[in-house]
């Protein structure tokens, strides 16, 4: 299977493409030819990117600055992709929190299942009936290694990866036949802004640097996941590890090495 061919009419959409693998999407799919719609809550560095592509690969870019977050500002946005010839959609944007959820901002907590999870889904309902219709699109979602376990201090990430996980390996199989396709990037350390997100700055020193792969690397490895049909896609040697452990370690195992490990991110 491959990817939708880009048209004039057509789009590629990139969520959290402000930075890091959200950025290095946009910049892969411009290249194969795509005309983007870049979404993000920064304008500025949405600006700039588009700016960029279209200077580079002379593709039209549009930018949205929306919160997908805020239910108003991604209905919104849902109604307007729902009527847009949309080739290719990657749910990118996402973040995470550590410490114990008992005292946790609710308000953060909230955001961050409406980013990683509901988002998500809106965001795909919104696409597909149009892709089914055309019988071609691709989605790629963005979850991570952290869904495929407990996470102990940080429950709120782990809980809303493993509904992005599941979601995009469910579609994957219920797509099969109509023409489009969905594709699960499950990335482990990657280089980008998401320990400052996190608010977690020596989040960085809990990995070993050869473990890390780039945010580059990582969108590389989802591009050609998603012309290739795959299932999933796990960028790293780390990830890969993390993956198999997450899929065989024993729960009562798993769960309080990793507490331990959580624990010490501040």
């Amino acid at each position: 299977m491959s990817l939708p061919d880009p048209t004039p009419e057509n789009r590629a959409v990139v969520t959290g493409a402000s930075s890091g693998i959200g950025a290095a999407l946009a910049e892969s799919l411009a290249q194969r030819g795509y005309s983007l719609i870049l979404i993000a809550r920064r304008t500025d560095r949405l600006r700039e990117l588009a700016d960029q592509l279209t200077s580079r690969h002379g593709v039209q870019v549009e930018i949205r600055a929306v919160d997908l977050s805020d239910r108003r500002e991604r209905a919104d946005l849902c109604a307007e992709l729902s009527d847009r010839d949309i080739a290719v959609l990657c749910n990118n944007a996402g973040f995470a929190t550590y410490g114990e959820l008992a005292h946790a901002d609710p308000d953060r907590e909230r955001r961050q299942v409406e980013l990683n999870s509901v988002a998500v889904h809106d965001l795909t309902v919104a696409v597909l009936p149009g892709m089914v219709r055309r019988a071609t699109g691709a989605i790629l979602i963005t979850g991570s290694t952290a869904g495929n376990q407990p996470g102990p201090n940080n429950a709120t990430y782990a809980a809303s990866k493993a509904f992005a996980n599941t979601l995009a390996e469910s579609l994957h199989g219920e797509l099969a036949g109509t023409g489009v396709q969905c594709t699960l990037l499950a990335p482990g350390p990657v280089r980008t802004e998401y320990a400052e997100v996190a608010e977690v700055p020596n989040l960085d020193r809990m990995v070993p640097g050869p473990l890390w792969v780039s945010a580059e690397q990582a969108a590389a490895q989802a591009i050609a996941g998603m012309a290739a049909g795959r299932r999933r896609v796990v960028p790293g040697v780390f990830a890969k590890v993390q993956t198999i452990g997450g899929q065989y370690t024993p729960r009562g195992l798993v769960g309080p090495i990793l507490r331990t490990v959580y624990r010490k991110v501040k």
